[in-house]
C-alpha cells in the first residue's frame, strides 16, 4: 500500500450552502485534477442531469458549475494508505480540515457519496451527513436514473 496525500483543493465560495464529501480520489480523479475524475464514474451526469444543464467538461467548466449551483465539493481524507481506487482499502487515514469550508461558508448541510465517506465522516467529525450512494461505476444497485432520484433530496438545501 501506498500513503498518499491528497492534492485537490476543495472546491467552494462564501455563497455554497451544501457541502458533498467524498472519500478520497481515485488514480484518475489525481490525474485528471479533478473529482470525481474517472469517465466512468457518473457524478457529473448525475449533477447535470439534475439541473438539466449540459454536461460540465472541462475542469474549469465543473467548478464553475458547482459554484453557480452553491456546491462545495471536496473529500473526508487529506492522507491514507490506499489500493488503486479502492475505497475498501484505505487505511491510517487523516481527515481534511473542513473548517477551512464551514469558516468562509454558510453550509445548510452535508453529503458524503458512498460508505466509506459516510463511515469516516462519522469518524472523524460526528455530525449530521445525508447519505447519497456512491455514483461509482463500481455501484451497480444504482443505475444513472435512481442515483439522479437518490440525489434529488441536494435540492432542497440550495433554495
Amino acid at each position: 500500500m501506498t500513503k498518499l496525500i491528497h492534492s485537490i483543493p476543495p472546491i467552494f465560495d462564501e455563497f455554497s450552502k451544501i457541502l458533498i464529501l467524498g472519500s478520497f480520489p481515485s488514480p484518475k480523479s489525481r490525474e485528471n485534477n479533478i473529482f470525481y475524475g474517472n469517465p466512468q464514474n457518473r457524478f457529473w451526469a448525475v449533477l447535470s442531469n439534475m439541473f438539466n444543464e449540459n454536461f460540465p467538461k472541462s475542469n474549469d467548466d465543473k467548478k464553475l458549475f458547482l459554484l453557480r449551483h452553491n456546491i462545495a465539493l471536496w473529500d473526508v481524507v487529506k492522507e491514507c494508505e490506499i489500493v488503486g481506487a479502492s475505497d475498501a482499502s484505505i487505511t491510517n487515514v487523516v481527515p481534511n480540515n473542513l473548517e477551512i469550508i464551514f469558516n468562509k461558508a454558510k453550509i445548510k448541510a452535508v453529503f458524503t457519496t458512498g460508505n466509506t465517506a459516510t463511515n469516516l465522516y462519522w469518524k472523524f467529525f460526528n455530525k449530521n451527513n445525508i447519505y447519497l450512494p456512491s455514483p461509482s461505476p463500481a455501484n451497480f444497485a444504482f443505475n444513472l436514473q435512481k442515483l439522479i432520484e437518490k440525489y434529488k433530496i441536494i435540492l432542497k438545501y440550495l433554495k
